[in-house]
């Protein structure tokens, strides 16, 4: 039911933002590069997801169908590693899972985990899924190797387990807490059955995996730093303490119950969890519930929820100190996707607490478990089931509105029917992707997947532009600043070999301007164009009165140019040098 769930959602999205950057790096670099594998991504140290989208992006470039199978291969990964481990806490015995006490016990942290919201943007987004599936399906099945091996000592488990580690940690540089939980869950789990000295146990028992992880973990911290600049954002205690209260309050409590229920967004920005206040006050009071009744209810859980809270908080004050800066808005922590392997975390707990034993003054008031007990539990269930397939009803309207969508497909037919001319570079729509992300907002690399298409150059003999709706226009350049007329009679200025400076009528500051070069030359050729203070462009001429149209960078008063070619010669008239803009 959840994969099905889940399909739906990943049929009905689509590109977002970080999946263009990574198609558009799997288009314009080797696959088994150093450049594209070790790349910094903001931060992410992520080889394996690189290599996944670069396998996705020549396959089938910009087919959604692609990533979507994917994402919901990568879940169902997670989700049977996460029955594995609930399995292993909770046991399987004949006719567990058809209606036996023990089989409504482990349902009880495997629903929480298959339909919990707090999984839902990093699923449906395909670059954070690449991230957070893997982890998830880490965080359960080493957790489930390590109470296999401190239970039977077979050391295969401590061979899979690492395995599956380095597996995790090559997707998402998180995963380096991946042995750090299955550790507390082996020290729970001896503490809740009632073993003398639970962390000596587990540490004597466990050696065959905690060695071989600590020396991964050593290794991996080498080629991180070297591979990755860490970003610290500047920190503001009154921000700092409002995102953790929004992102706590706003974001986790309300899935408890199902929640969010509703959704907001900013387009082009992910949606962000937005649920009535109702719904925020009854999650703090059922969470705080959860926690006080299972206390005074099972007996050797006092550490089982501290420890969850503390890697929730720990995930919370990563999102913090690296994504948080003046210009972040409360909603962040909204967004769910820096808490979705905590939904393991918590389901963990939840199968701790279950399995823990009933404290002395409630063995006798328990009775079995009747009919209509069974009917209220299923009730129960039903209704937090309900509430989370509602939230996904409303996350998946709110997502599936992405003007990606219209923007490629238009992209993909204007391209391939002009690809006579080379088009200049320049920045997709911001409604696709914002100039922060620069230089991956550059439609030579966004739209470098599709196989038919012109090229992108420094330079082109007719303009033409991307309008925000993808399609190809023509283009002209505005008069922000003009080429000055020449001094020579009947040519203007004289270009040679020996180089020349076009004046412009007022100075430019730094920045990305085209030039309209008018010109005419007594043979084909090439010319190195530059702005007084920028990189030079190298410009193919064509014999006659031509125009050429230059993308340049850097700021001045002037123009400088000079011929490559000895013999060459042009005379440059008077001419625009500004942005580009539609045509009217």
């Amino acid at each position: 039911m959840q994969l099905v769930v889940r399909g739906v959602v990943a049929a009905r999205g689509y590109f977002y933002w970080d999946d263009l950057i990574l198609a558009g790096r799997s288009a314009s670099l080797p696959l088994l590069s150093r450049e594209f594998l070790l790349y910094d991504h903001d931060g992410h140290f992520m080889p394996a997801a690189f290599l996944a989208a670069g396998l996705a992006t020549r396959l089938a470039p910009y087919q959604w169908a692609v990533p979507a199978v994917m994402l919901v291969l990568l879940q169902a990964l997670a989700s049977l590693a996460v029955l594995r481990l609930l399995t292993v806490l909770l046991g399987r015995r004949p006719g567990t899972l058809s209606g036996g006490a023990s089989g409504m016990m482990l349902l009880v942290p495997l629903g929480l985990y298959l339909f919990s919201p707090l999984t839902l943007p990093s699923f449906a987004w395909w670059a954070a899924g690449l991230n957070a599936l893997p982890l998830q399906a880490a965080l359960a099945w080493v957790a489930a190797d390590a109470v296999a091996l401190c239970r039977t000592g077979r050391r295969r488990y401590a061979v899979s387990g690492t395995v599956v580690f380095v597996g995790s940690l090559l997707f998402f540089e998180k995963s380096v807490l991946v042995p750090f939980v299955a550790f507390a869950v082996v020290v729970l789990l001896r503490r809740v059955d009632g073993r003398r000295r639970p962390v000596r146990g587990a540490l004597v028992r466990g050696v065959a995996l905690w060695g071989p992880s600590a020396v991964v973990v050593a290794i991996w911290a080498v080629v991180y730093r070297f591979a990755v600049e860490p970003t610290v954002a500047v920190q503001n205690s009154e921000m700092t303490a409002a995102l953790l209260t929004h992102t706590t309050t706003k974001g986790l409590l309300p899935t408890v119950l199902g929640g969010p229920w509703s959704w907001d967004r900013w387009p082009p920005s992910p949606p962000w969890a937005d649920p009535p206040t109702v719904l925020v006050v009854a999650g703090v009071a059922t969470a705080v519930a959860i926690v006080l009744g299972s206390v005074l209810w099972k007996r050797r859980v006092g550490w089982v929820w501290p420890a969850a809270a503390a890697y929730v908080l720990a995930s919370e004050a990563a999102m913090v100190i690296v994504r948080s800066g003046p210009d972040t808005t409360y909603e962040l922590g909204q967004t769910l996707r820096y808490l979705a392997d905590s939904a393991v975390v918590l389901a963990i707990a939840v199968a701790l607490v279950l399995r823990a034993p009933v404290r002395d003054r409630w063995v006798t008031r328990v009775r079995p478990l009747t009919r209509t007990r069974r009917a209220v539990a299923a009730v129960l269930a039903g209704v937090f089931v309900a509430g989370c397939l509602w939230s996904t009803a409303t996350f998946t309207r709110s997502w599936e509105d992405n003007p990606t969508v219209d923007y490629l497909a238009t992209a993909r037919s204007s391209l391939a029917a002009h690809r006579d001319v080379p088009l200049l570079e320049q920045p997709v729509s911001i409604w696709v992707l914002l100039p922060v992300a620069y230089p991956h907002n550059l439609a030579g690399r966004v739209l470098a997947p599709l196989p038919e298409r012109p090229a992108f150059a420094e330079s082109t003999p007719e303009l033409r532009m991307i309008d925000d709706s993808g399609g190809v226009v023509d283009a002209e350049v505005t008069w922000t600043r003009a080429i000055e007329a020449g001094p020579v009679p009947g040519c203007g200025h004289r270009v040679t070999a020996e180089g020349s400076e076009l004046p412009l009528d007022g100075p430019m500051s730094g920045w990305e301007w085209t030039a309209q070069l008018n010109y005419f030359a007594n043979d084909d050729g090439r010319i190195e164009l530059a702005m007084q203070d920028g990189s030079p462009v190298v410009v193919p001429v064509r014999r006659g009165p031509n125009s050429v149209f230059v993308r340049l960078v850097g700021g001045g008063d002037r123009l400088k140019v000079r011929a490559l070619d000895p013999t060459l010669t042009l005379c440059v008239g008077v001419g625009p040098v500004g942005v580009v803009v539609p045509r009217p």
